[in-house]
């Protein structure tokens, strides 16, 4: 019980900042397939109840792959687009409609014996996707394959305003009346931009991005995803990094990649400050900067467990309204995970860090390090030829980062002179 009461307390944050929101979802036709179809549906719903204004875009390639092989026809691509003939663009329509009503069944259920019971919700589709034809590229005639020229906004919107979730299929019209054959991705982000969505959700197999070490890349600028593109090649994972950094590119603020086999990996992004996928944002997730006063109560949090394990000086809350200035912090998602502080010394080109503090749950990243850089360019700012730290802790990490042991007897006399014998802190000093 405590941790789902934890949870839910820190959930809270996102469960308000969330709600009247648009959000733009992806399945691929694979998602659709997998086992955890279910629980996504379930979470969208979830998410429905919420206030969260949802428009959802299906996929549907293995299913038109079932139909073409049923036929006898053979798929052709050009590009890893789909060369949609008169057959082909038959399969189309069969899996897409057979998709189609399909999810609006399993989004209508009941949801008998799950947490969303009793829950009763409108699905709406319908030619909210105008078209048009890609042609002939490369003297390779597509037929039937077209891309998204227009999505009706208007109409989307009016839909969402009377609380009903948006089911956008892979196929568009055109004002002469003819069918194209669409890429989700396509639709989908063409969908985000022309509704100003506050996010993408593009659901894919693995978690997020994988970089070459096979670790997750949880966090990207539009700017950084060329060279992942370049790493990937040609597969569907770089198909969903491009679109997540093309909708950011026009607008709509974050993109989220996330794994349609993991259960609960859409409220693991959505709810958590660490998320479970990769975010693909044009605004930093996590910055470093100087505090401010209405920074005092995140500082308070911070240090707080370290005061009481008298590994940091206590400071009152008065001391630290008084002495803001003097901090810089790490913020992440409106939460303050690491800061620092300098002091100048009176009477001289001395300066003290203290008060560097990272928050246990983020103390492998690096930002020890930020804190660091950050406090040595202010002081060089200020004209500082040195600088001191007192710790008791960790003296080997100053070491590491070119602080040399020294004394009482180094400190300037109006530091001096404030040396607590009793806590008996190591001396570091560092010549900038």
């Amino acid at each position: 019980m405590p941790e789902y009461v934890n949870w839910l307390r820190h959930a809270s944050p996102y469960i308000n900042a969330h709600r009247d929101c648009t959000f733009v979802v992806m399945l691929p036709g694979d998602g659709v397939e997998h086992p955890n179809f279910g629980n996504i549906v379930h979470d969208l719903v979830l998410l429905h109840s919420l206030g969260v204004r949802l428009v959802l875009v299906h996929g549907s390639r293995p299913q038109i792959e079932a139909r073409l092989a049923a036929r006898g026809l053979t798929p052709h691509y050009h590009h890893g687009m789909r060369i949609t003939d008169a057959a082909t663009l038959e399969c189309v329509i069969d899996a897409v409609g057979q998709l189609r009503i399909a999810i609006e069944a399993r989004l209508s259920m009941d949801m008998a014996s799950s947490p969303m019971q009793g829950s009763r919700l409108r699905v709406a589709s319908g030619n909210l996707v105008t078209a048009r034809p890609i042609g002939v590229l490369e003297g390779v005639d597509y037929h039937h394959t077209g891309e998204v020229r227009r999505v009706d906004r208007k109409g989307i919107n009016r839909l969402l305003d009377e609380r009903s979730i948006v089911l956008l299929s892979p196929l568009g019209y055109s004002p002469t009346g003819e069918i194209f054959n669409l890429a989700c991705e396509d639709v989908a982000t063409r969908a985000a931009i022309d509704l100003g969505a506050d996010k993408l959700l593009l659901f894919g197999a693995d978690l997020g991005l994988i970089d070459a070490n096979g670790h997750l890349v949880r966090e990207l600028r539009p700017q950084q995803v060329p060279a992942h593109l370049q790493r990937l090649g040609s597969n569907y994972q770089a198909e969903l990094l491009d679109a997540a950094a093309e909708a950011c590119r026009g607008g709509v603020a974050r993109s989220h990649i996330v794994s349609y086999a993991e259960d609960g990996a859409l409220l693991t992004e959505l709810f958590t400050r660490d998320g479970g996928g990769t975010l693909v944002a044009q605004e930093q997730f996590e910055v470093v900067r100087e505090a401010a006063i209405e920074d005092v109560g995140g500082l308070l949090d911070l240090i707080s467990p370290l005061e009481e394990q008298g590994i940091l000086v206590r400071r009152s809350r008065e001391v630290l309204e008084r002495e803001i200035e003097q901090f810089s912090v790490v913020e992440r998602e409106g939460m303050i995970i690491a800061c620092a502080a300098l002091y100048q010394i009176a009477d001289s080109d001395a300066g003290e860090l203290a008060c560097l503090a990272v928050n246990p749950e983020y103390r492998h990243g690096g930002r020890g390090d930020e804190l660091l850089e950050r406090i040595e360019t202010r002081a060089r700012a200020q004209g500082l030829k040195t600088l001191f730290v007192l710790t008791t802790r960790t003296a080997h990490w100053f070491r590491e980062r070119g602080f040399e042991p020294s004394s009482v007897e180094r400190l300037p006399s109006a530091r001096a002179s404030l040396y607590n014998y009793q806590r008996n802190s190591k001396i570091f000093e560092k010549t900038l």
